[in-house]
């Protein structure tokens, strides 16, 4: 199941997003030096976001403010350092040199046996 919880909860967080009103412009652009699983727009502004997958068996226990551990965590420095890097890149492709952005994390929790899942998005990390 590892292997398939990132890609399934990159689907979960693409499908959140357009939900709240952000078109999906990409999905996993990839560069020799990093990864972003998801760009998306709304309102004229590009987002950058990292997800990051969990496997739980109670979702409905997921809450921010008792979580112990928090899959957002797991973006560590160097982590950062990549995918500031493989921002640049996109950016200097294809948007106009004064293009809005910012670089979100979504965090999903997923729970295998009821289909289920919880999303939490965190906004405008610093890179």
């Amino acid at each position: 199941m590892r292997n398939k919880l990132g890609p399934i909860g990159e689907q979960i967080a693409a499908t959140f997003l357009e939900r709240k009103g952000f078109l999906i412009v990409k999905k996993n652009y990839l560069k020799k030096w990093g990864e972003i699983d998801v760009i998306a727009e709304k309102a004229h502004k590009i987002h950058f976001v990292e997800v990051k997958t969990v496997s739980c068996e109670n979702i409905d226990a997921v809450s921010y403010e008792t979580d112990t551990y928090r899959p957002e965590d797991n973006v560590h420095p160097w982590k950062l350092q990549r995918l500031g890097r493989t921002i640049q890149s996109y950016l200097l492709e294809k948007c106009p040199e004064d293009q809005e952005w910012q670089f979100d994390v979504v965090a999903v929790f997923f729970d295998e046996k009821r289909n289920r899942a919880k999303v939490r998005v965190i906004s405008d990390v610093v890179l």
